[in-house]
């Protein structure tokens, strides 16, 4: 299958990311969101990070943030969907949602469109169920930054088709990225690691062990990690952790993934991390 429209549903920090770096590969985008106002925040967004994405990315240094947006359409309908090879979906990661943008999606794309689940911990399998054509259904797990990051986690869900892989793998390989290929189980790989892990910080700063600054110090000094779990918990925002072990808990019916009340505290309070100003650390 020849890919030249991608279809991005989500304007939100991970779909403007993945607007971007397609629109840096050549690729025309749709970019869909549900008002005009969280387009321009998106629009906005893609103009500031690409600013700095020249500095350090060979592929931008070659174009201007005029040559980016132009190979992006903004949009609030589904509409431009028909016209799409590929469709890449980044929404909150609450399963009813999830289920309403696919069910809109299998109304106005075409029939061997293929469709990416970008996902941390919701069933490839479940979203296939929803489509006419369920091998076309894949999931892709990008890491944040979007632009600077380059594994994403595949997964192949039940009736996932080789050639919808294959596809898959190579389209991703087009713009530099390493996918590797999992199977589908709740949270995946990374995520039913990582939760655990972001979780458990969490749990040591509520009893009193270390501050959120020695927590991550002792990752990144002690294991080599470029940045610790509770910062990698403001990039994500408190409220994807949440969201993300509730689902890996109602799943496995494993306490071992029940959330640290400080982290629903948190989220309760509006301390979502860097899209808010203030999680763990503070950003204002």
């Amino acid at each position: 299958m020849m890919i030249r429209t991608v279809g991005v549903v989500g304007a939100g920090v991970m779909g403007s990311d993945v607007a971007l770096d397609l629109a840096c590969y050549g690729y025309e985008v749709v970019l869909k969101d549900i008002n005009e106002d969280i387009l321009h925040r998106a629009k906005e967004k893609i103009s500031t990070d690409f600013r700095l994405l020249k500095l350090v990315k060979p592929k931008a240094k070659q174009l201007t943030v005029e040559d980016v947006l132009s190979r992006i359409t903004f949009t609030t309908g589904y509409d431009d969907f028909e016209r799409v090879q590929f469709v890449i979906e980044n929404v909150t990661e609450e399963w009813e949602l999830k289920k309403e943008v696919f069910t809109e999606l299998s109304k106005v794309c075409g029939l061997h469109t293929i469709y990416a689940v970008n996902t941390s911990c919701i069933s490839i399998t479940k979203v296939g169920s929803l489509m006419p054509r369920p091998e076309n259904v894949i999931g892709m797990h990008f890491m944040n930054p979007v632009p600077m990051k380059e594994l994403v986690e595949v997964i192949r869900g039940e009736h996932t088709s080789d050639e919808t892989v294959a596809t898959g793998e190579q389209f991703l390989k087009s713009f530099d990225k390493v996918p590797v290929v999992v199977r589908d189980f709740p949270g995946f790989v990374t995520n039913r690691v990582l939760m655990l892990t972001i979780n458990e910080c969490v749990w040591t700063v509520q009893d009193g062990v270390a501050e959120p600054k020695d927590v991550d110090k002792i990752f990144r000094l002690g294991f080599g990690h470029k940045m610790g779990p509770l910062a990698t918990c403001d990039l994500i925002g408190l409220d994807t952790i949440l969201n993300s072990l509730l689902v890996l808990q109602d799943s496995y019916k494993d306490p071992k993934f029940r959330p640290c009340p400080l982290l629903v505290k948190m989220v309760d309070a509006g301390y979502l991390g860097k899209k808010s100003g203030k999680g763990f650390f503070d950003y204002s």
